[in-house]
Protein backbone atom coordinates (compact mmCIF):
# COMPACT_ATOMS: atom_id res chain seq x y z
CA UNK A 1 0.00 0.00 0.00
CA UNK A 2 1.41 3.41 -1.25
CA UNK A 3 0.27 6.38 1.23
CA UNK A 4 1.34 9.98 0.95
CA UNK A 5 -1.13 12.16 3.48
CA UNK A 6 -1.00 15.35 5.49
CA UNK A 7 -1.90 13.33 8.65
CA UNK A 8 -4.78 14.81 9.36
CA UNK A 9 -7.62 12.43 10.49
CA UNK A 10 -11.42 13.16 12.04
CA UNK A 11 -12.00 11.76 14.93
CA UNK A 12 -14.75 9.63 13.80
CA UNK A 13 -13.06 8.51 10.95
CA UNK A 14 -12.44 4.29 11.58
CA UNK A 15 -9.96 4.98 9.15
CA UNK A 16 -8.06 7.59 7.96
CA UNK A 17 -10.39 9.44 4.66
CA UNK A 18 -12.74 6.61 5.48
CA UNK A 19 -16.31 7.34 6.50
CA UNK A 20 -16.62 3.00 7.40
CA UNK A 21 -14.36 0.25 7.28
CA UNK A 22 -13.70 -1.01 3.95
CA UNK A 23 -15.61 -4.51 3.05
CA UNK A 24 -13.89 -8.07 3.55
CA UNK A 25 -11.56 -8.10 0.71
CA UNK A 26 -11.33 -4.54 -0.78
CA UNK A 27 -7.91 -2.96 -0.48
CA UNK A 28 -6.52 0.28 -0.78
CA UNK A 29 -4.23 0.72 -3.47
CA UNK A 30 -3.54 4.47 -2.96
CA UNK A 31 -3.98 7.12 -0.32
CA UNK A 32 -2.76 10.42 -0.62
CA UNK A 33 -3.88 14.63 -0.05
CA UNK A 34 -2.77 17.53 -2.45
CA UNK A 35 0.50 18.97 -1.75
CA UNK A 36 -0.11 22.71 -0.07
CA UNK A 37 2.51 24.87 -1.78
CA UNK A 38 0.60 22.90 -5.35
CA UNK A 39 -2.62 24.10 -4.22
CA UNK A 40 -1.63 27.32 -3.40
CA UNK A 41 0.03 28.68 -6.40
CA UNK A 42 -2.35 26.51 -9.39
CA UNK A 43 -5.61 26.66 -7.54
CA UNK A 44 -5.61 29.76 -5.35
CA UNK A 45 -3.10 31.62 -8.36
CA UNK A 46 -0.84 32.86 -4.89
CA UNK A 47 1.70 34.29 -7.54
CA UNK A 48 -0.74 35.93 -9.36
CA UNK A 49 -1.55 37.17 -6.66
CA UNK A 50 1.47 38.22 -5.21
CA UNK A 51 2.35 39.74 -8.88
CA UNK A 52 -1.43 42.01 -8.83
CA UNK A 53 -0.51 43.25 -5.78
CA UNK A 54 2.79 44.39 -5.79
CA UNK A 55 2.00 46.78 -9.24
CA UNK A 56 -0.25 48.14 -7.08
CA UNK A 57 1.87 49.22 -4.30
CA UNK A 58 4.49 49.67 -6.89
CA UNK A 59 1.45 52.29 -8.73
CA UNK A 60 1.01 54.18 -5.25
CA UNK A 61 4.25 54.81 -4.64
CA UNK A 62 5.34 55.81 -7.70
CA UNK A 63 2.26 58.27 -7.95
CA UNK A 64 3.29 59.70 -4.68
CA UNK A 65 6.34 60.33 -5.46
CA UNK A 66 5.80 61.87 -9.09
CA UNK A 67 3.37 64.07 -7.08
CA UNK A 68 6.40 65.05 -5.00
CA UNK A 69 5.74 63.67 -2.16
CA UNK A 70 8.49 63.04 0.48
CA UNK A 71 10.03 59.85 1.40
CA UNK A 72 8.21 59.91 4.49
CA UNK A 73 4.54 61.07 3.57
CA UNK A 74 4.61 58.06 0.89
CA UNK A 75 5.75 55.68 3.08
CA UNK A 76 3.17 56.10 5.53
CA UNK A 77 1.05 56.31 2.51
CA UNK A 78 1.82 52.79 1.78
CA UNK A 79 1.52 51.33 5.27
CA UNK A 80 -2.65 50.82 5.43
CA UNK A 81 -2.38 48.80 1.29
CA UNK A 82 0.47 46.90 1.93
CA UNK A 83 -0.72 45.81 5.20
CA UNK A 84 -4.24 44.55 3.52
CA UNK A 85 -2.29 43.14 0.66
CA UNK A 86 0.14 40.87 3.64
CA UNK A 87 -3.54 39.70 4.96
CA UNK A 88 -4.99 38.83 1.56
CA UNK A 89 -2.23 36.74 0.86
CA UNK A 90 -1.94 35.52 4.42
CA UNK A 91 -5.72 33.88 3.64
CA UNK A 92 -5.11 32.70 0.68
CA UNK A 93 -2.29 30.89 2.02
CA UNK A 94 -4.58 29.47 4.90
CA UNK A 95 -7.17 28.63 2.77
CA UNK A 96 -4.80 26.38 0.45
CA UNK A 97 -3.19 24.81 3.75
CA UNK A 98 -6.27 23.82 5.32
CA UNK A 99 -8.09 22.81 1.84
CA UNK A 100 -4.61 20.57 1.48
CA UNK A 101 -4.84 19.19 5.41
CA UNK A 102 -8.49 18.27 5.73
CA UNK A 103 -8.50 16.38 2.35
CA UNK A 104 -7.75 13.18 1.76
CA UNK A 105 -8.16 11.01 -1.89
CA UNK A 106 -8.38 6.99 -1.46
CA UNK A 107 -7.99 4.75 -4.21
CA UNK A 108 -8.81 1.12 -3.32
CA UNK A 109 -9.14 -1.65 -6.39
CA UNK A 110 -13.52 -1.09 -6.12
CA UNK A 111 -13.55 2.71 -6.14
CA UNK A 112 -12.28 5.95 -5.29
CA UNK A 113 -12.84 8.11 -2.21
CA UNK A 114 -12.88 12.08 -1.60
CA UNK A 115 -12.99 13.06 1.50
CA UNK A 116 -12.98 16.93 1.75
CA UNK A 117 -14.44 19.81 3.37
CA UNK A 118 -12.90 22.63 6.04
CA UNK A 119 -15.92 23.02 8.17
CA UNK A 120 -18.86 20.87 6.12
CA UNK A 121 -16.53 17.32 5.71
CA UNK A 122 -18.03 15.25 2.68
CA UNK A 123 -17.63 12.21 1.71
CA UNK A 124 -17.84 10.68 -1.82
CA UNK A 125 -17.90 7.21 -2.57
CA UNK A 126 -17.57 7.12 -6.59
CA UNK A 127 -17.02 3.27 -8.05
CA UNK A 128 -14.66 2.40 -10.49
CA UNK A 129 -17.69 0.52 -12.53
CA UNK A 130 -19.59 4.35 -12.60
CA UNK A 131 -16.68 6.33 -14.11
CA UNK A 132 -16.44 6.84 -17.75
CA UNK A 133 -13.20 8.34 -18.50
CA UNK A 134 -10.67 10.06 -16.41
CA UNK A 135 -7.88 12.64 -17.48
CA UNK A 136 -4.21 13.48 -16.20
CA UNK A 137 -3.13 17.17 -16.07
CA UNK A 138 0.68 17.02 -15.40
CA UNK A 139 3.02 19.76 -13.98
CA UNK A 140 6.86 19.82 -14.35
CA UNK A 141 7.58 18.85 -10.59
CA UNK A 142 5.41 15.80 -11.10
CA UNK A 143 2.19 16.82 -9.40
CA UNK A 144 -0.84 16.24 -11.35
CA UNK A 145 -4.63 16.41 -11.24
CA UNK A 146 -6.73 13.21 -12.38
CA UNK A 147 -10.66 14.48 -13.01
CA UNK A 148 -13.14 12.33 -13.69
CA UNK A 149 -16.29 11.98 -15.52
CA UNK A 150 -19.03 9.66 -14.17
CA UNK A 151 -21.01 7.78 -16.57
CA UNK A 152 -25.11 8.54 -17.12
CA UNK A 153 -26.89 11.33 -15.17
CA UNK A 154 -24.46 10.65 -12.32
CA UNK A 155 -23.37 13.87 -10.85
CA UNK A 156 -21.92 16.06 -7.50
CA UNK A 157 -22.98 19.27 -7.09
CA UNK A 158 -20.10 21.60 -8.43
CA UNK A 159 -20.41 23.60 -5.08
CA UNK A 160 -20.13 20.55 -3.03
CA UNK A 161 -17.10 19.69 -4.74
CA UNK A 162 -15.14 23.13 -5.41
CA UNK A 163 -11.61 22.87 -5.12
CA UNK A 164 -11.78 18.96 -6.16
CA UNK A 165 -13.53 19.81 -9.28
CA UNK A 166 -12.35 20.01 -13.15
CA UNK A 167 -12.72 23.95 -14.02
CA UNK A 168 -15.69 25.14 -16.02
CA UNK A 169 -17.52 21.93 -15.94
CA UNK A 170 -20.39 23.41 -13.88
CA UNK A 171 -23.33 21.67 -15.65
CA UNK A 172 -22.02 18.30 -15.55
CA UNK A 173 -19.39 18.61 -12.43
CA UNK A 174 -16.89 16.27 -13.13
CA UNK A 175 -14.67 15.02 -9.25
CA UNK A 176 -10.87 15.76 -9.64
CA UNK A 177 -8.10 14.98 -7.07
CA UNK A 178 -6.06 17.77 -7.01
CA UNK A 179 -2.33 18.54 -6.52
CA UNK A 180 -1.24 15.07 -6.11
CA UNK A 181 2.37 14.08 -5.91
CA UNK A 182 3.49 11.41 -8.66
CA UNK A 183 0.26 11.94 -9.90
CA UNK A 184 1.38 9.30 -12.98
CA UNK A 185 1.63 6.81 -10.28
CA UNK A 186 -1.53 7.34 -9.05
CA UNK A 187 -2.72 7.50 -12.84
CA UNK A 188 -1.13 4.39 -13.83
CA UNK A 189 -2.84 2.47 -10.60
CA UNK A 190 -6.40 4.14 -11.15
CA UNK A 191 -5.65 2.73 -14.79
CA UNK A 192 -5.02 -1.08 -13.87
CA UNK A 193 -7.59 -0.76 -11.08
CA UNK A 194 -10.14 0.81 -13.36
CA UNK A 195 -9.43 -2.37 -16.11
CA UNK A 196 -9.57 -4.50 -13.57
CA UNK A 197 -12.95 -3.39 -12.01
CA UNK A 198 -14.51 -3.39 -15.28
CA UNK A 199 -13.19 -6.16 -17.11
CA UNK A 200 -12.00 -4.31 -20.08
CA UNK A 201 -8.24 -5.20 -20.82
CA UNK A 202 -5.40 -2.82 -20.74
CA UNK A 203 -2.34 -3.38 -23.06
CA UNK A 204 0.73 -3.41 -20.86
CA UNK A 205 3.01 0.04 -21.12
CA UNK A 206 6.08 1.18 -20.50
CA UNK A 207 5.53 4.61 -19.75
CA UNK A 208 1.62 5.73 -17.85
CA UNK A 209 1.19 8.18 -20.75
CA UNK A 210 0.20 5.16 -22.88
CA UNK A 211 -1.39 3.17 -20.31
CA UNK A 212 -3.63 6.04 -19.48
CA UNK A 213 -4.23 6.36 -23.46
CA UNK A 214 -5.37 3.04 -23.46
CA UNK A 215 -8.09 3.28 -21.23
CA UNK A 216 -9.28 7.09 -20.79
CA UNK A 217 -9.52 10.11 -22.38
CA UNK A 218 -6.10 11.33 -21.69
CA UNK A 219 -5.51 15.17 -21.94
CA UNK A 220 -2.30 16.83 -20.76
CA UNK A 221 -4.01 20.34 -20.51
CA UNK A 222 -7.26 19.61 -18.57
CA UNK A 223 -6.75 23.12 -16.49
Amino acid sequence: MSQQNNGHEHEFEPELGLPEPLPAGEKILWQGSPDIADMAYRVFHLKKFVFYFGLMLLFRAVSYVMEGKSTVDTLFAMIFPAVLTVVALASLTTLAWLTAKTTVYTLTDQRVVMRIGIVLTLTFNLPLKVIESAGLNLNAKGFGDIPLKLKGDDRIAWLNLWPHARPWMVNKPEPMMRCIPDASVVAEKLVQAWSNSTGIAVEPADRVEKAVKNTVNWNPSLT
